[in-house]
């Protein structure tokens, strides 16, 4: 195929017509004619919004990289206030956590202490209460046994003592009794 072209080409410079390197003036007038022409009319119709399109896509990309520039600013301030804010929040989430250990430790003490108060209070009230009963008690058996003695000494030596100096009598043998 390459021959083919070859040939061809050989056979037009050798006919003389035009060949690749001859110049044909008309043709070269009318070429560079209405180049010039598609130059004007380009520069006066098509340069300005072309190149109006360009400076206005340059500044748009322009601002839209110091928009995103700024956005970036404000998203790494923004995240360093979330970062600073959620280890604030973490410190005083320690202190309320530990706050809540020592108000529960101390709720814990007050009561265990308020609990042991209490119990010795009602053993110091039954302690009490049971020395008040045992006093009672030895007081009315003290009675019932002056008056079991009275009676008894009453009906036996009814002629030779009377009632009064009977209880005065056991009344003072109880009293020797209980301080031995």
């Amino acid at each position: 195929m390459f021959v083919e072209i070859n040939l061809a080409l050989v056979s037009l410079i050798a006919a003389g017509g035009g060949g690749l390197l001859s110049v044909d003036q008309g043709l070269a007038f009318w070429t560079t004619l209405t180049f010039l022409l598609l130059l004007l009319l380009l520069k006066k119709y098509a340069w300005k919004p072309i190149l109006e399109a360009l400076k206005q896509r340059e500044l748009a990309i322009k601002e839209s990289l110091e928009k995103a520039e700024k956005a970036k600013e404000e998203a790494e301030k923004i995240l360093s206030q979330n970062q600073a804010n959620l280890a604030k929040a973490e410190e005083e989430a320690k202190k309320i956590i530990e706050q809540s250990r020592l108000y529960a430790e101390n709720l814990k003490q007050q009561i265990l202490n308020e609990s042991k108060a209490q119990a010795k209070k009602m053993i110091d009230d039954a302690t009490s209460e049971i020395e008040r009963k045992n006093i009672a008690a030895l007081d009315e058996l003290k009675n019932q046994i002056a008056q079991i003695a009275i009676d008894a000494a009453s009906k036996i030596i009814k002629e030779n003592l009377d009632s009064q100096k009977n209880q005065k009598l056991v009344q003072d043998y109880l009293n020797e009794i209980s301080k031995n």
